[in-house]
């Protein structure tokens, strides 16, 4: 059974900074993208970064710059580093994985797992 747990979520103070934290079992990172979506109250879910079977990433508009996704394979895991953290970051986080032909990561693509979320407030 597929299964994403996400961590490392809570409160933080406006530009400061929080890594949350995708474990995988049940798939290979090798096989798979893996996204983080969000999503707040009263908003449409928005993709927020991927990274690819291969390890390219790609990054929504409003987080480049200040958000950087990783993983370390051997362990099935994928990081979210969040920095200069403002209130419009505040939304439950999902980690997403599909298994993946391709050699790129879409955030517009259908997704077939996900974890439960996490909150991440930002506010002061």
């Amino acid at each position: 059974q597929v299964q994403l747990v996400e961590s490392g979520g809570g409160l933080v103070q406006p530009g400061g900074s929080l890594r949350l934290s995708c474990a995988a079992s049940g798939l290979t990172l090798d096989t798979h993208s893996i996204a983080w979506f969000r999503q707040a109250p009263g908003r449409e879910r928005e993709g927020v970064a991927c990274v690819s079977k291969i390890g390219t990433t790609d990054y929504a508009d409003s987080v480049k710059d200040r958000f950087t996704i990783s993983r370390v394979v051997a362990n099935n895991t994928v990081f979210l580093q969040m920095n200069s953290l403002k209130p419009e970051d505040t939304a439950v986080y999902y980690c997403a994985a599909d298994q993946s032909w391709l050699l790129i990561c879409n955030m517009g693509y259908k997704y077939d797992y996900w974890g439960q979320g996490i909150q991440v407030t930002v506010s002061s």
